[in-house]
């Protein structure tokens, strides 16, 4: 979300709930997702309570569709690597251009959640 991964260069939103909608460049049939967070050892606190936890990514036919096509819930390991790859997991074979990402909760961060990088893998439509 952000061109680097400097601490608290990142896109923060209030609470531990909210979504994010990106539209790609083209249709595409998406096979994977990847979430990026600072590493502990770069955050100024020793801990990344504000990364996001609980997460499920939908494709969308239009911005202006209230609720996408689930394509995965997932669970962001705050002691896994920083940049970590969620395959899709519920069976589909749309292609979409928009893709909403819903955080449901983060590490426990009582005012706000951090997005450094959110990317969308697949196989271009023809």
């Amino acid at each position: 979300v952000q061109p680097d991964m400097y601490p608290g260069n990142c896109w923060a939103f209030k609470g531990s709930q909210g979504y994010l909608v990106v539209r790609l460049s083209m249709k595409i049939y998406p096979t994977a997702f990847t979430l990026e967070h600072i590493p502990k050892t770069l955050s100024p606190t020793g801990n990344i309570t504000s990364a996001p936890r609980n997460f499920a990514v939908y494709g969308l036919d239009d911005e202006y569709q209230e609720e996408g096509k689930l394509l995965g819930e997932y669970v962001y390991d705050q002691e896994g690597e920083p940049l970590q790859m969620f395959p899709v997991t519920e069976k589909n074979e749309d292609a979409f251009q928009i893709v909403e990402l819903r955080i449901f909760s983060n590490w426990g961060h009582a005012e706000y959640t951090c997005l450094y990088r959110f990317r969308v893998h697949g196989k271009p439509a023809e």
